[in-house]
């Protein structure tokens, strides 16, 4: 039986495109195991949203290759881009996108589901202590 693991991410920007960072928060039986609190230079906030997205599966595929993962996160557009229902239009997002196509490989079951950002709170608090 795999690794059943929660992951929350956020990507903060002052400005957009601004001064950006992201927030990982990864719990396993509801307790935080990760965490990554990140300056990521000047981005889009959109941006940011992908790389935390990013950032959380690379760690994941070094530590839990074959987990199962629920991943969560406020953006919406990001959510349902990487769930099919939007197509990816912008030109500096497809990479990124492509990126976690690619490290959904590593994980024996992945689902992504938008969260309202009262629900996501600790991946915020941790993006915007990066800004600091």
């Amino acid at each position: 039986m795999s690794d059943k693991l929660q992951v929350y991410t956020d990507g903060a920007s002052k400005g957009n495109p601004g001064k950006a960072s992201i927030g990982v928060t990864i719990l396993k039986d509801g307790q935080e195991i990760e965490s990554i609190s990140k300056f990521i230079g000047m981005q889009t906030n959109n941006y940011a949203e992908y790389t935390a997205m990013i950032e959380a599966l690379k760690l994941l595929a070094d530590k839990f290759n074959g987990a199962e993962l629920e991943c969560f996160a406020d953006s919406e557009l990001m959510i349902k881009q990487l769930n099919g229902v939007y197509k990816v239009k912008n030109a500096n997002i497809k990479p990124l996108y492509e990126s976690i196509k690619k490290l959904l490989n590593n994980f024996s079951a992945v689902s992504f589901t938008h969260v309202r950002r009262e629900f996501n709170k600790r991946a915020d608090e941790l993006a915007n202590l990066a800004l600091i």
